[in-house]
């Protein structure tokens, strides 16, 4: 099938390139986010998609929103059977959804109806779900309701990250994918409609969700802190600065006072209502990630000092 490929960050290239290597379908274009300001210099970068796509001579389309009716028309011009989505990062109006002859295909990283929005994978993080995975489905108006191709599941380990956890689903996803549009380009695949119950939500996730609250018990702050690894970050304050933080480890031992903070040797603990956290990597305002340990020598951790 001829394929226009919508996805624009780091893990929808498993999926894209699934589809490059493929022998059933050609992919005849990319849709995209336009360039933007990345890293720590803000330097103006072509999405991962965009760069994946120049470097095997595919066309790239970067339209600010999808109902531009100059983009709508190039998409009309290029006869795409159908389009597959992966992270683009926009709406798609129904004038646009209808372009396609077989519509456009998503592949969400949730076991639908699960977790719809922009953050599954953070949310199932946070909220400490054993098991999630990720749905292929039919791009409907609502939001991520449309019906459902098919489904893989992933269990989500003990210490895993958003960032660890979306790295296994992108790879298992874009497999579902690729089974998904050669299922329906045989005629063999049909979707089924979503339930009505169990419906949940994960909106996106900003720098403020990050703040991490050590008066919570330790099992809650250790998922937040993974939740948000790597972006927006898990941080708190001190000494009236911010200081990133890279996952905390609850610790089983007695407790002290939320947010206190103990240098030992080979770890720093910090206070929760429950029983202390050990704090993993740290990064102070202006200066390099470093361990807990070396950051606590360097400022000279003081009795009784917190982390707010």
């Amino acid at each position: 099938m001829r394929l226009v490929f919508a996805g624009t960050p780091e893990p929808a290239l498993p999926s894209l390139r699934a589809f490059l290597d493929s022998p059933r379908h050609e992919v005849v274009a990319v849709v995209t986010r336009p360039d933007a300001p990345a890293g720590r210099g803000r330097k103006v970068e072509r999405s991962p998609v965009a760069a994946l796509a120049d470097e095997r001579g595919i066309e790239v389309l970067t339209p600010v929103k999808a109902s531009d009716p100059r983009f709508q028309a190039r998409l009309r011009a290029l006869k795409p059977d159908l389009c597959p989505v992966v992270a683009y990062g926009a709406l798609l109006p129904e004038s646009a959804l209808s372009i396609p002859t077989h519509g456009w295909v998503n592949l969400h990283f949730s076991v639908l109806p699960a977790w719809r929005g922009a953050a599954p994978v953070q949310a199932a993080v946070r909220h400490g779900d054993d098991i999630t995975g990720a749905t292929t489905f039919r791009i409907v108006k609502a939001l991520d309701a449309g019906p459902v191709f098919g489904v893989v599941t992933e269990r989500v380990r003990d210490r895993d990250t958003s960032g660890d956890l979306l790295g296994r689903l992108a790879e298992s996803g874009a497999k579902l994918l690729l089974s998904t549009v050669d299922g329906i380009a045989d005629g063999t695949l049909r979707p089924v409609e979503q339930p009505e119950e169990n419906i949940s939500y994960a909106p996106k996730v900003t720098v403020d969700d990050g703040r991490l609250d050590f008066g919570t018990p330790a099992a809650a702050l250790d998922r937040v802190a993974r939740a948000v690894t790597p972006d927006p970050g898990a941080w708190a304050e001190f000494r009236g600065e911010r200081l990133k933080l890279g996952p905390v480890t609850p610790v089983e031992e007695d407790g002290f006072a939320p947010g206190e903070i103990r240098v030992e040797r080979r770890r720093v603990l910090v206070g929760t209502a429950t029983t202390p956290v050990a704090l993993g990597e740290v990064q102070a305002q202006g200066k390099k990630r470093m361990t807990a340990t070396d950051w606590a020598r360097g400022v000279r951790i003081e009795a009784g000092e917190r982390i707010s």
